[in-house]
C-alpha cells in the first residue's frame, strides 16, 4: 500500500523556491512581515529584484570602484563582522589603518622626519574626511580669533562652483558660509586669482579640487598657493589650503609625479583623498591626511576607554566595518607603485582613445581636459534636434549608464555626457561603447526630435484654442526648454524608481 501526504502550505521542503507560494504572494515593503519565509526563498526573492539595478561594471557615472581581485574579494569577507573601531579587539586591522595613512601621506609627500608617524585618520568617505578636515579649520581660526578678541560667528569657505555636494553639506551643517567663486564658458574650475580675491579674515581655508566632479580637470593649486602667500604676507593673515584630492589624489602621484598640488607647497594643510575611487577599493572608505599635529586641533580627538583601553577618535560617526580599510592596504602593497601607475596610465590611454573615437564623429565637442582624471566629457555641436539627455536615455537600451547634467551657475546652458574611465574600463569596452554613441546617434537622426515635436505641437494647439499666439521661438529658447524637458523626464523617472527615502 502507498503511503501519501499532503503538504501543508507552510511545508516548503518538498518544493522548489519556485514552486512555493512566496513566488505568487506580494511581500511587504513598508512594514515588517508578521511571519518568517525559507532562506532560500528571501534569497531568491531578492536576488531576482536586484536584477533590475543596472550593471555597476557599465554605469559610467560612477569613480568608484565596482571590480577588485577575488583574493582581495576573499579578505573582504573573512573580516567583514570586524568593528572598525574595537582597535583593542583588533590592533592588527587598526595597526592595518595606520600603515596605510602613512603611506598615503608619503605618497602627498607629507614633510615627515624619519620614524615620525603620520596624522591621518581612515573614513567612510570623501565626505566625511572633508567634514573633518573642515572642522580642524574652523576650530583653529576660531581659537585665533577669540585669542585676538575679533568675532568668531561668521566663518567662511572659498571654492569653486565646481565643488562637490559635500561642500555645500558642510556649510549647512556646521553653519559655515560657502563663498563660490563662479565659473564661466569654457573655464569650468576655481580661477585662483578670483579666489584669493574673495579671501578675508573670517575665511578658515580655501579649498581646491584635484579633479572636478565636472569635467575631472585639475585646480591649479600651485598658483592658488603662490597667490595667497603674497595676499597673507600684505594681510598679515594665515588663510591656509586644503585639497580635496577625491578623485585625483590616486593619480597625480603616479601619471604627474612633478606637478605640485600636495604637501609640498606651504599652505596645504590637510589633504582628503577618496580609496574608493582610484584608490581601487571598494565603495566605503576615504582618508583625511593632516600636514602635521599642529593642524588638527587636539580638543576635537575625543579619548574612549569601554573598549579595553584608552583609544583616540576623530570620526563623525562610530561603528563600521573593516573590509575596506584591509581592502585598502592589500591593494597599496599588492600593486604598489608600479602597478598603481599601470593602472592609471591604462585608464589614461583608454580616455584618449574614446575621446578621439567622439572626436572622429565629428558631432561632439569635448569639455575634459588630456591632464586630470581620466575621464571624457562632451557634449554636443548642434543640439538644436536632439540633446545631450536623449543620447543619455537612448544608451540605457544598450546597457550603458551614461549621465547627462548641466553645469553649475553661470556655465548652466551647457549640457555635457560624461564617461568615467575606472580600472574595469577596457579598451574592447572603449570602442564598443564608441560604436553603441554611433548607432544612437543614426537612430536619433532617423527619428523626429522628440521634445521639440512636443513643444511645437502644444504651441499649435495652444494657437488653435486661442490661447496662444504664433512666436517662431529662437534656437536658444528651443535648447533651453527642451533641455529643461528632459531634466523634467528624468527626474520624473528617478522619482517613481526611488519611493520612500
Amino acid at each position: 500500500m502507498v503511503l501519501s501526504k499532503t503538504a501543508s502550505e507552510s511545508d516548503v521542503s518538498v518544493h522548489s523556491t519556485f514552486a512555493s507560494r512566496y513566488v505568487r504572494t506580494s511581500l511587504p515593503r513598508y512594514k515588517m512581515p508578521e511571519n518568517s519565509i525559507p532562506k532560500e526563498a528571501a534569497f531568491q526573492i531578492i536576488n531576482d529584484e536586484l536584477m533590475l539595478d543596472g550593471n555597476p561594471r557599465l554605469n559610467l557615472a560612477s569613480f568608484v570602484t565596482t571590480w577588485m581581485e577575488p583574493e582581495c574579494d576573499k579578505l573582504m569577507m573573512d573580516s567583514i563582522n570586524k568593528n572598525y573601531v574595537d582597535m583593542d579587539e583588533y590592533p592588527v586591522t587598526t595597526e592595518l589603518q595606520n600603515r596605510c595613512v602613512n603611506m598615503i601621506a608619503h605618497l602627498f609627500n607629507a614633510p615627515l622626519e624619519d620614524g615620525e608617524t603620520a596624522v591621518g585618520v581612515g573614513t567612510v568617505g570623501s565626505s566625511e574626511a572633508i567634514m573633518l578636515a573642515g572642522l580642524a579649520f574652523k576650530r583653529k581660526w576660531q581659537n585665533k580669533m577669540k585669542a585676538q578678541g575679533k568675532p568668531y560667528d561668521k566663518p567662511n569657505i572659498v571654492t569653486g562652483a565646481n565643488v562637490q555636494v559635500c561642500w555645500e553639506k558642510f556649510a549647512r551643517y556646521f553653519e559655515v558660509e560657502l563663498k563660490e567663486v563662479k565659473l564661466s564658458d569654457g573655464y569650468y574650475v576655481m580661477d585662483p586669482e578670483k579666489a584669493v580675491e574673495m579671501v578675508d579674515e573670517n575665511t578658515i581655508c580655501v579649498a581646491a579640487i584635484l579633479g572636478s566632479t565636472l569635467n575631472g580637470e585639475f585646480e591649479d593649486v600651485k598658483k592658488l598657493n603662490d597667490l595667497l602667500i603674497e595676499k597673507n604676507k600684505e594681510t598679515g593673515r594665515d588663510t591656509p589650503i586644503h585639497v580635496d584630492a577625491a578623485s585625483g589624489g590616486f593619480i597625480a602621484p603616479f601619471l604627474y609625479p612633478e606637478l605640485e598640488w600636495d604637501f609640498r607647497l606651504p599652505l596645504v594643510k590637510s589633504i582628503n583623498v577618496s580609496g574608493h575611487k582610484y584608490g581601487l577599493v571598494y565603495a566605503g572608505i576615504g582618508w583625511a591626511i593632516w600636514r602635521n599635529k599642529e593642524d588638527l586641533p587636539d580638543e576635537l580627538i575625543f579619548h574612549i576607554n569601554y573598549l579595553g583601553a584608552d583609544q583616540p577618535t576623530f570620526t563623525l560617526n562610530f561603528s563600521k566595518g573593516s573590509s575596506q580599510v584591509i581592502a585598502q592596504y592589500y591593494q597599496l602593497i599588492r600593486l604598489g607603485y608600479e602597478g598603481y601607475k599601470n593602472v592609471m596610465e591604462n585608464c589614461q590611454e583608454n580616455a584618449r582613445v574614446l575621446r578621439e573615437g567622439l572626436e572622429k564623429t565629428g558631432r561632439f565637442d569635448i569639455v575634459s581636459k588630456e591632464i586630470g582624471v581620466p575621464l571624457v566629457a562632451f557634449s554636443l555641436k548642434d543640439n538644436s534636434k536632439h540633446s545631450e539627455f536623449e543620447i543619455s536615455e537612448t544608451l540605457r537600451r544598450f546597457g550603458w549608464i551614461v549621465p547627462a547634467y548641466t553645469m553649475p551657475a553661470n556655465a548652466q546652458h551647457i549640457t555635457v555626457l560624461r564617461v568615467v574611465i575606472r580600472e574595469d574600463f577596457s579598451r574592447t569596452l572603449a570602442e564598443r561603447l564608441i560604436m553603441d554613441i554611433g548607432k544612437v546617434l543614426h537612430e536619433l537622426d532617423t527619428l523626429p526630435a522628440r521634445v521639440n515635436a512636443k513643444l511645437v505641437v502644444a504651441e499649435e494647439k495652444a494657437v488653435a484654442n486661442g490661447s496662444g499666439s504664433v512666436h517662431h521661438k529662437t534656437e536658444m529658447e528651443l535648447q533651453v526648454e527642451a533641455t529643461a524637458a528632459w531634466k523634467k523626464f528624468v527626474a520624473d523617472k528617478k522619482q517613481k524608481k526611488s519611493g520612500v527615502c
